[in-house]
């Protein structure tokens, strides 16, 4: 691992060069490969690669470095890429730690993660952001932390967090050995506005040399520019080829997202293979990755296959899986690329165009073969303090749930959080909803559910309620403790008495997610570690979620991916409407506003 990130350790400097001369010999040679070469866009027919401990020393013909230890791999008609870089993930949200997570894309052809732990910060604070980047040092797989800049994502005007992250934790932080860079910037208004909790956070970044991340939603021309020349480099959140273009053009590194629910790739990626443009500055990354997917699909190595399939050259998508990402961190004379000095993270590809990978090298040691790990990874314990994050104050029953507007008239005109399949956005919709005995229930015959959400930090008391359409619910209630960002108690159910019975149910869990129906439990997935993971193998994590999708479909879910989706109710940063304990907040003008329009 590095001392510093992106800086060669100078006493290793003799060894690289003795190796590289034959006068001492390689302990791992690849031989006849052929080379995909990122800084060229060529495929070098019949190349070796040389390693001595951690380090790649030749790349060519590798035959003096041989030597009677020397373990030799033939990689005749297969092709050697770099280890595949992941620019921005958020761990928390493949529900695993980064142990497990690590275990879970090794085999995939990941080597190098770089993650914003803000979902843990807005639990556990700094301290959960310092235990996953200590988790993350003893892995084969690189773990690069970007330090979350918006704990909690928007004022407690809005929403009540577990924590708060300010200027004094994220200078501490960058003095820690793998930290890379500010986390993404959610509050674009603030810095437009020139708040200075946030601008003080920015050139805090930058007065220690770090990359500082975006997250943009606002105008294409002033605002970005603004944007920009504060000193924010990349943004994830394009949805449209004309946004990244748009940042492109601006210099931005656009990282094309291909997550399990957002699947921007398709639309974004146009700005490549339609407008031709220069993709030196297009990076693949996931940003959130559920369990099944990983087993199912794979990580990065799916996001590559899918470039190809849309167009773009198989050297190029891998070019923008490594170098260009690791160009972005300023890494690059480290990882991201194979050539003499830099870290031995080596993929053998069995097919250049399905992305199949076949042995990967991590640190110049083979950590997986043919999808398996075959690598020892140690298991890392989480503290107690880690655990205990579930805090109601008192059992939830169904009054907690009740909506109450009297009997002066039949029906009421209600703000409803429209949710839109496979997409971050809500719509702002209104409905009329009839009163039965003084109370506004869930409408499933025009597909209105309750959404409720309940402060599990503090037990303070306080709570949300309003109505939420899209899901499909006809009975039943599911909840959940991954709720972003701030992962209060979040309930969409039809029946108040399954809704408190499914909050009950997560807080004796230590959090998760659950399905009820008739006061029964139809599936439970626990994930103790601040109520967003589990230390448990991704196989018995997606078993789990898999169970937790059919009790979804039972309770008459139509969407397809309907977890990230409910996750995001409670995000008070993304248009147009969402819930939070502090009630329905308008996030088009950020403002909150009552459930009933007069």
């Amino acid at each position: 691992m590095l001392m510093k990130p992106g800086v060669k350790p100078p006493e290793i400097v003799e060894k690289l060069i003795s190796a590289a001369l034959g006068r001492s010999k390689a302990s791992l040679v690849v031989e006849r490969g052929a080379l995909v070469n990122v800084f060229t866009g060529e495929i070098v027919e019949n190349t070796d690669i040389a390693v001595v401990d951690d380090r790649i020393v030749l790349v060519g013909n590798a035959k003096h470095t041989i030597g009677p230890e020397t373990k030799i791999i033939d990689a005749y008609g297969k092709y050697l890429a770099p280890g595949f870089l992941d620019g921005h993930v958020h761990v928390e949200s493949s529900m695993l730690t980064v142990t497990q997570f690590a275990k879970a894309v090794l085999p995939h052809g990941t080597t190098t993660v770089f993650i914003d732990p803000h979902e843990v910060a807005n639990v556990l604070g700094i301290n959960g952001v310092r235990m996953m980047h200590d988790e993350g040092l003893g892995l084969p797989l690189k773990v690069y932390v970007s330090i979350p800049s918006c704990v909690p994502a928007t004022g407690s005007e809005f929403e009540t967090a577990g924590a708060e992250i300010g200027l004094k934790e994220i200078e501490e932080a960058f003095s820690w050995r793998n930290t890379i860079a500010l986390g993404e910037v959610m509050n674009y208004p603030g810095v437009l506005s020139l708040n200075p909790k946030i601008i003080g956070e920015v050139k805090a970044a930058l007065k220690n040399g770090r990359i500082v991340e975006g997250h943009f939603f606002g105008n294409l021309n002033e605002e970005l520019n603004a944007y920009i020349a504060a000193g924010i480099s990349s943004d994830h959140e394009s949805v449209t080829m004309e946004a990244g273009l748009a940042k492109l053009r601006l210099g931005m590194h656009v990282m094309v997202r291909e997550a399990s629910a957002w699947r921007d790739l398709k639309e974004v990626i146009r700005m490549v293979t339609e407008k031709k443009v220069d993709a030196r500055r297009v990076c693949l990354v996931s940003d959130d990755r559920e369990p099944n997917d990983l087993l199912k699909d794979g990580h990065i190595d799916h996001i590559v296959r899918r470039a190809v399939e849309e167009g773009v050259d198989p050297v190029t998508s891998i070019q923008m899986a490594t170098l260009n990402t690791a160009e972005h961190f300023k890494v690059d004379s480290e990882i991201g690329a194979l050539a003499p000095g830099m870290i031995a993270d080596i993929l053998i590809l069995k097919d250049l165009n399905r992305v199949l990978v076949e042995t990967v090298i991590a640190n110049g040691r083979i950590v997986a073969k043919n999808g398996r790990l075959v690598a020892e990874i140690p298991e890392y314990q989480y503290p107690e303090e880690a655990k205990r994050t579930i805090r109601l104050g008192r059992k939830l029953d169904e009054n907690d749930l009740k909506i109450r507007v009297g009997q002066d008239k039949d029906a009421f005109k209600v703000r409803v959080i429209q949710v839109v399949e496979a997409k971050a956005i809500t719509r702002s919709m209104l409905a009329s909803i009839r009163q039965r005995n003084g109370f506004l229930e869930a409408d499933p015959a025009q597909d209105i559910a309750k959404v409720a959400v309940f402060e599990r930090h503090r037990a303070s008391g306080n709570r949300g309620i309003g109505f939420v359409k899209g899901f499909g619910f006809k009975k039943g209630a599911v909840a959940s403790t991954v709720a972003h960002d701030s992962h209060n108690m979040l309930i969409v159910g039809v029946n108040d008495g399954d809704m408190a019975l499914a909050g009950n149910t997560l807080a004796e869990a230590g959090g998760g997610m659950v399905a009820v129906e008739n006061n029964r439990v139809l599936a439970l997935l626990e994930l103790p570690i601040a109520g967003l993971m589990s230390d448990k193998p991704v196989q018995e994590v997606a078993a789990r979620v898999e169970k937790l999708s059919e009790a979804w479909r039972q309770l008459g879910c139509t969407m397809t991916r309907p977890f990230m989706t409910m996750s995001l109710l409670a995000l008070p940063v993304l248009p147009e409407l969402r819930i939070t304990d502090k009630g329905l907040i308008d996030t088009v003008n950020f403002r909150r506003v009552d459930l009933i329009v007069e």
